[in-house]
């Protein structure tokens, strides 16, 4: 699903959809690549012929169009424009499952870190979360 929104987002650029740009998008969503090295270094194994500066313009590229963050390590980033259907799946301990789109995520967490005093103006780049470390596993 992420790589039909990267590559919709593409095409309203403008952008012409190569074969080099597909495989450029399958490594950044396949693998946690922390550099531009690490992504040409995974795709000069598909394709020699693929030159650094092609990784370095379509990671900016990508950058451009919200689809990654440098911030996130090349993770692929939901922001709150982002239209995507069950990006996130709750369930709550009576056993109900609630799955959120990205816009609905995003919408949580910015009311909720508001509610706490934590956020007042800025935007939310990225939440991680941490397995549970209780020995109940339930935190």
């Amino acid at each position: 699903m992420q790589r039909e929104i990267i590559l919709t987002k593409l095409k309203e650029k403008g952008c012409r959809i190569t074969k080099q740009r597909l495989r450029l998008i399958d490594i950044i969503l396949q693998n946690e690549c922390s550099s531009c090295k690490e992504i040409f270094y995974r795709a000069l194994e598909e394709d020699d012929k693929l030159g650094v500066a092609t990784v370095y313009r379509m990671v900016n590229l990508l950058e451009e169009i919200g689809a990654i963050s440098r911030k996130n390590m090349y993770k692929v980033a939901y922001s709150e424009n982002c239209m995507m259907e069950n990006a996130c799946t709750i369930e709550l301990d009576d056993g109900s499952i609630h799955h959120l789109s990205a816009k609905k995520w995003n919408s949580v967490i910015r009311a909720g870190l508001k509610s706490c005093g934590y956020l007042v103006d800025q935007r939310v780049s990225n939440v991680t979360i941490r397995p549970c470390e209780c020995a109940e596993q339930v935190c």
